[in-house]
C-alpha cells in the first residue's frame, strides 16, 4: 500500500477541515495517510511518501500565505520526482483571483517533477453543506482511484 501525506496551512481552519475530510476519505479507503501543517514538515520529510496532497487558502489577490512560502520556495526541480500530487483549497469568491494559491500549488509541483492529478479541490469558505462535503469525499476518491489505476469515471471543478 502506498503512502500519502496531507499537508496544508490553514488560517481559519476552513483548509483544514478540507484535510480532515480528505484524510477521513483516504482511511476509510484502507489507506495509510499522515497529516501535517506545512510549515512543520521538510522537503526531506516528503521524500517518504509516494502520494502528497497539498492544501492552501489563497491569501488576498492570489497570492500563497506567508505559512506557505518557506514549503513553495522548496519546490525545487525534481523535488517530487516520481510522487503522485494532489492540490486542494478554500477561497472566497468576492476576491478575483478565487482559490489562486491551489493553481500555484499545482504548477510548481508539476515543475517540481510531480506527477500532478489534473482535478484541483477548490471549496468556497469551508466544507459546509452536504454537496461540498461530498465534493471533498469524491475528490479523494478520484485521487486515490488515480493513484491506483490512472483512470478516474466523473470530475470535481
Amino acid at each position: 500500500m502506498s503512502r500519502t501525506l496531507i499537508t496544508f496551512v490553514s488560517m481559519s481552519g476552513n483548509t483544514e477541515d478540507i484535510a480532515t475530510l480528505l484524510k477521513e476519505t483516504l482511511e476509510s479507503e484502507g489507506q495509510n495517510v499522515s497529516y501535517a501543517f506545512m510549515d512543520e514538515i521538510s522537503i526531506e520529510d516528503i521524500e517518504n511518501y509516494d502520494n502528497i496532497l497539498i492544501g492552501s487558502y489563497t491569501w488576498g489577490d492570489g497570492d500563497l500565505p506567508y505559512e506557505a512560502e518557506d514549503f513553495y520556495d522548496e519546490l525545487e526541480k525534481g523535488t517530487l520526482q516520481g510522487q503522485k500530487i494532489g492540490c486542494f483549497g478554500s477561497g472566497d469568491r468576492d476576491y478575483p483571483q478565487y482559490c489562486e494559491a491551489v493553481n500555484l500549488f499545482a504548477d510548481r509541483a508539476l515543475e517540481a517533477g510531480g506527477d500532478v492529478f489534473s482535478e484541483k479541490l477548490k471549496i468556497e469558505l469551508y466544507p459546509e453543506t452536504d454537496e461540498q462535503i461530498l465534493e471533498c469525499q469524491t475528490f479523494a476518491r478520484n485521487f486515490l482511484k488515480w493513484v491506483e489505476k490512472g483512470k478516474v469515471d466523473s470530475h470535481v471543478s
